[in-house]
């Protein structure tokens, strides 16, 4: 059979799987030509950007025909003013995901050390294997990160980046800040945290430790994807010493954001009151997520969160077989993909309507379930 790898293809390319780290809903409904009646997977925001980022889109629509900022310099001032840092600590990127790709591209060279943790946010690893790094993932404690884990394998293999996300995704839960702080301080030389904050608006007072923005050892990311509903336009934010932030500049796509993402943006920064609104909208759908869960004989993780993970109880054949009920039943919904959190399914926070969708076909899709996946016999 011929190869068929494009032999003008790098080395390291032609070696990568032609791969999407997520399989989005849209790919699913397209597969059974069925659409999803709620959209429980992806994190998204059910309740949207504010009222006032909309018009600020729409009015930077109609300029459209000129190309963006590509100092993103007014955003980057109203974040910087937002933070209490100066510009020169910011920088804005296309979501969180773009900017680990600059970050990787940045610090690893092939063979390069990288920690993470195994099951934690996977577009990190895409990257990381991209530009030729060595993964070196440790295991969740007690379905958490592990931070003294995560820095004792950084000073083991020498690695160049450690990531680390609280709260976390998949599993929902946190770190106070004194934790996340000492881990900073741990960081062994040579060696950068990236300390991803993408579900910072969806956690309690305490979770992140203050803002250093001088401290070389930590790199912190957030985005507009989560509590300020604007997913679709991809805007994240680097908060870090004024060397490494300065350092983008030279493999960054400098027209990567778009005017209507610029000034989307902004204006969702500038609305208190609707993140406000969308905070207790979360922490309601959190708690009805649930005593759902609970209804059904699951047991609900505690959650930092816009989503919760959902333990059923047994393995991860049984929750994929779950996943997979509640997906013929129209709803849309993810799961951890390593043991042993993959024995959960991952429920988004959705609108009233979504959950009692969710709370009508989860006892159907766990009967479907058992019925599939027959429990291993006691020892």
């Amino acid at each position: 059979m011929t190869d068929p790898t494009d032999p003008r293809l790098t080395p390291l390319a032609a070696s990568l799987p032609a791969t999407v780290p997520f399989v989005g809903p849209e790919t699913q409904e397209r597969r059974t030509g069925v659409p999803f009646a709620a959209r429980l997977g992806a994190n998204e925001s059910v309740w949207g950007p504010s009222p006032s980022a909309v018009a600020a889109m729409a009015r930077a629509a109609q300029d459209a025909w000129m190309y963006p900022d590509p100092e993103a310099h007014e955003l980057r001032a109203a974040l910087a003013a937002h933070l209490g840092v100066a510009p020169a600590h910011v920088l804005p990127g296309e979501g969180i995901d773009g900017l680990l790709g600059l970050i990787v591209r940045l610090f690893v060279a092939p063979g390069d050390a990288v920690v993470t943790s195994a099951g934690a946010y996977p577009t990190f690893n895409y990257h990381v294997t991209g530009f030729g790094g060595v993964l070196h993932a440790v295991p969740y404690r007690d379905d958490a990160e592990d931070p003294e884990a995560l820095i004792a394998a950084a000073r083991e293999t020498g690695a160049k980046l450690v990531y680390f996300a609280n709260p976390d995704n998949p599993t929902g839960s946190w770190h106070e800040a004194g934790t996340v702080q000492r881990m900073i301080e741990a960081v062994p030389e040579g060696c950068l945290l990236l300390l991803d904050e993408a579900y910072l608006e969806c956690a309690p007072e305490g979770t992140a430790p203050p803002l250093d923005p001088g401290d070389p050892r930590v790199l912190r990311l957030r985005t507009f994807s989560k509590g300020y509903g604007l997913a679709g336009i991809r805007v994240g934010y680097a908060i870090g010493a004024a060397p490494v932030i300065s350092a983008f500049d030279r493999v960054r796509n400098h027209f990567g954001l778009s005017r209507v993402s610029q000034d989307g943006a902004r204006a969702a920064l500038a609305d208190g009151a609707h993140l406000a609104r969308v905070q207790g909208g979360i922490a309601a759908a959190r708690d009805r997520i649930g005593a759902i869960a609970r209804e059904n004989g699951l047991s609900p993780l505690p959650s930092a969160t816009n989503f919760v993970a959902v333990d059923c109880g047994r393995d991860g054949a049984f929750a994929r077989a779950v996943l997979a009920g509640l997906a013929e039943r129209g709803l849309f919904v993810r799961m951890p993909f390593v043991a042993p959190q993959d024995r959960c399914i991952r429920v988004s926070c959705g609108t009233r309507a979504d959950l009692d969708l969710f709370a009508a076909a989860l006892p159907q899709a766990l009967e479907a379930a058992r019925r599939s996946v027959p429990a291993a016999a006691a020892p």
